[in-house]
């Protein structure tokens, strides 16, 4: 029976600003499902009010004295794993430790608040959302990280026996902890693969880097894809942060990247929504299109189209999403039989991908 009071969601600010910790503290007690129950200019402080103050959500920023964000935030997941939301500047050369962060174990990341009442405003409803979704996320404690080895120069088949098949695209959507499962599927595909497409929800002053980690980890070629850049099977092409990513027809004939920069879809450019509706467009029924973890409802619908078409359909299982938010929402539309476990979906795809040679 409810009390009629729901508990409130404990935050920790762990920031040296102390401009910052009164910007969040006001921000998070502005909404009745938060409570900011400390704040620490320093990991040292912090650790303690972790151990007094027992939060439910962290807020980390990365560049700090005495001890940086991200040693601390692996202290964190090695002693007392717990959701932590990411919230520094967002630049290109703070590119690799944002992504660290992300492996490591956060939950997401956000920039620190720009001037102004209308940005304050969004980034406010954008902040609060995280923060109530990582309260509900699920935990990778770092022990359970997947560690993958650099690729080599070979190309690795699934098996001698087996040939690619013909006109087939893989089309991958991703948000909240996308970044992370995005590279363990495409680690564990051969070099050989048929063309890959990806739409995760990132920033522009990411994405680059994001393609570059990577290809530097993956059989497969994989880069930020660039307008009118060719498909073509053995890569995979990463939408840019700032850009919607379609799959269309030059005019020779060829299939190629076009970058858009139109209007927000579901809240979001690159949009997911946007990227599988090409695909199917070109590619007909030849297409699997992935779901994997994320906040919202990006790509669900499209999903449920793909399948409409003819194409084979897969979403990520709830148990190993950090949120079920984009491939929950594709499952209840029955927008895909395939419901599979993150570290099935490799699999699934290479079975699906390649056929027996003919003896």
């Amino acid at each position: 029976m409810s009390t009629g009071k729901e508990k409130k969601i404990k935050v920790l600010i762990v920031d040296d600003s102390a401009l910052l910790r009164s910007v969040l503290t006001e921000i998070f007690n502005s909404d009745p499902r938060l409570e900011v129950v400390g704040d620490a200019c320093d990991p040292y402080i912090a650790r303690e009010k972790i151990k007094a103050l027992n939060p439910d959500v962290i807020t980390l920023d990365i560049e700090m004295p005495r001890m940086d964000g991200i040693s601390f935030l692996k202290k964190i997941m090695r002693l007392r794993p717990m959701p932590v939301v990411m919230v520094s500047t967002l630049t290109e050369k703070g590119a690799p430790a944002t992504l660290e962060a992300l492996e490591i174990g956060a939950f997401d990341y956000i920039a620190k608040p720009k001037e102004g009442a209308r940005a304050l405003e969004e980034y406010s409803r954008e902040i609060i959302e995280k923060v109530v979704a990582a309260s509900k996320s699920r935990v990778r404690p770092a022990e359970n990280l997947v560690k993958v080895k650099p690729k080599s120069n070979k190309i690795v088949s699934p098996a001698s026996s087996n040939l690619l098949k013909k006109n087939m695209v893989l089309a991958i959507g991703a948000s909240t902890g996308g970044t992370e499962a995005i590279k363990d599927v495409l680690a564990d595909i051969p070099g050989d693969c048929p063309p890959i497409v990806i739409s995760q929800h990132i920033p522009e002053v990411f994405s680059a880097s994001f393609a570059k980690r990577l290809d530097s980890l993956c059989a497969m070629n994989v880069y930020e894809a660039k307008h009118g850049q060719p498909i073509h099977p053995g890569c995979a092409y990463l939408a840019p942060g700032h850009s919607h990513l379609k799959i269309t027809k030059s005019v020779s004939g060829a299939l190629v990247c076009t970058l858009d920069k139109g209007e927000l879809v579901n809240r979001h450019r690159p949009s997911v929504e946007v990227m599988f509706d090409s695909v199917v467009k070109n590619y007909g029924k030849n297409v699997m299109g992935v779901l994997l973890t994320g906040m919202g409802m990006d790509g669900a619908a499209a999903l449920l189209r793909m399948k409409q078409a003819g194409c084979i359909t897969v979403v990520q299982d709830e148990a190993s999403s950090v949120v079920w938010g984009m491939p929950g929402a594709a499952y209840k539309m029955g927008a895909s039989d395939n419901v599979l476990a993150l570290d099935k979906i490799a699999g699934f795809i290479i079975k699906q991908c390649y056929r027996a040679k003919a003896s």
